[in-house]
């Protein structure tokens, strides 16, 4: 697109949230066009989690059948491992819904997917390697567009949806506040056998002061191993022989594997973060996703809110649009309408995040009380627990207004 094109809305960031908002409000007939900053898709995330929420909007949209055509592993439970006990607490495949499982997929086939989907959309365009260097403000302050290698987009409308390091919310002036996290995530993969279990899904291993994420793949595992904010320095110098002996005595069934692992160029390091920023939004700037409020790892619902802000967002903003353009209010609807679901789940991660580093300070262990094994044997804590974690406090439904595009000017 060349430099001085208009759109109705510019979305910088083509994350789960990003794409799906441009999908939604050129599915109604709203211009948009999504700018990513990267020049394709193919790098290595770890949100790969799609929750029956998810799903079940995709089936909706008619995106389910194509998506779920490619290669994908669904979990249907998670569990924790302590040394005394193994027990579920969630069971996903307990739901009323044909998508009654979390479907484990590299989240860049979700994302090459809606794009291709939204490409077919002729009031959609994806701009890759176009990475925002700037705002675009009238004489008032109101955001009117931005620039980016290889040009300037006026707009109606910018939304920030490129994630927790967001340049958006830089530019903008809408610093995050952080909530408190304790701890960080080393990731990384080990083979899939034959012979492992069928069972092991989404399951957590606990140990005397960590514990290991290991998440179901089709040919492989992703395996997160917990480490106490800002230790890595110490746990590299280390080496990996403490990790390798760490799934070695607390997941057996990786021991025949774990000496794959050989460096700490095979890892990954997620700095663990829960922050929010206090006001999404400007005149003529909306934030969502990450670049609003960054959720830890905990529950895999990274991805599940930024697809319930981008149907938020929609179902407010096309409506906004068929008045004519969206001001102040419909923006503070958006986060009005989200907050007390973003603010339930932070605080929640916080608790969480809270008590595991009391645990590490007393020496008394990450895992959790042994006496949750016998409230979680109640089938229907189990269903509970899944139904929150699959669809999140509040879900919002997509309005069918939505689904019906704008009526064309005469």
């Amino acid at each position: 697109m060349t430099s001085g094109s208009s759109r109705d809305v510019v979305i910088a960031g083509g994350g789960p949230g990003g794409l799906l908002l441009g999908y939604l409000l050129a599915r109604a007939g709203v211009e948009v066009t999504v700018l990513e900053s990267r020049p394709d898709f193919d790098r290595d995330f770890r949100g790969d989690s799609l929750h029956p929420y998810t799903l079940e909007l995709c089936a909706r949209l008619g995106l389910a059948d194509g998506l779920l055509a490619l290669d994908h592993f669904k979990a249907a439970s998670f569990r924790f491992h302590t040394p005394k006990a193994t027990f579920s607490v969630a069971d996903y495949d307990r739901l009323d819904t044909p998508h009654n499982y979390v479907a484990l997929m590299p989240q860049v086939r979700f994302l090459e997917h809606l794009a291709d989907r939204a490409a077919e959309l002729p009031s959609f365009s994806l701009e890759m390697g176009a990475k925002v260097t700037g705002l675009v403000t009238d004489t008032s302050g109101a955001t009117t567009g931005v620039r980016h290698r290889g040009g300037e987009l006026t707009a109606s409308l910018v939304v920030g949806s490129d994630g927790r390091f967001s340049t958006l919310r830089r530019l903008a002036g809408l610093p995050a506040r952080s909530l408190g996290a304790t701890t960080d995530i080393l990731w990384f993969r080990l083979p899939r056998m034959p012979h492992d279990p069928p069972d092991a899904d989404l399951d957590l291993y606990y140990g005397h002061e960590s514990y290991v994420g290991v998440l179901g793949g089709v040919r492989d595992w992703q395996v997160g191993y917990s480490l106490a904010k800002g230790s890595y320095s110490r746990l590299r110098d280390g080496g990996v022989g403490p990790i390798r002996d760490f799934v070695r005595d607390h997941v057996p069934w990786l021991a025949d594997r774990v000496h794959l692992l050989t460096d700490f160029n095979q890892t990954t390091l997620l700095s663990v973060d829960i922050s929010r920023v206090d006001t999404w939004y400007r005149p003529g700037l909306l934030l969502i996703g990450d670049a609003a409020h960054v959720i830890s790892p905990v529950g895999g619902n990274g991805i599940l809110m930024a697809v319930q802000d981008a149907v938020t967002a929609a179902n407010h903003l096309v409506p906004a649009f068929r008045r004519g353009t969206p001001g102040p209010e419909d923006l503070a609807a958006i986060q009005h309408d989200r907050l007390p679901s973003i603010t339930k789940v932070q605080d929640q991660q916080v608790r969480i995040e809270r008590r595991s580093a009391e645990a590490r300070a007393r020496g008394r262990g990450a895992a959790p009380p042994s006496f949750l094994r016998w409230f979680f044997a109640i089938p229907a804590v189990r269903t509970r627990n899944a139904r929150d974690n699959a669809y999140g406090p509040c879900p919002p439904r997509l309005d069918e207004a939505v689904l019906t595009p704008i009526p064309a000017a005469d």
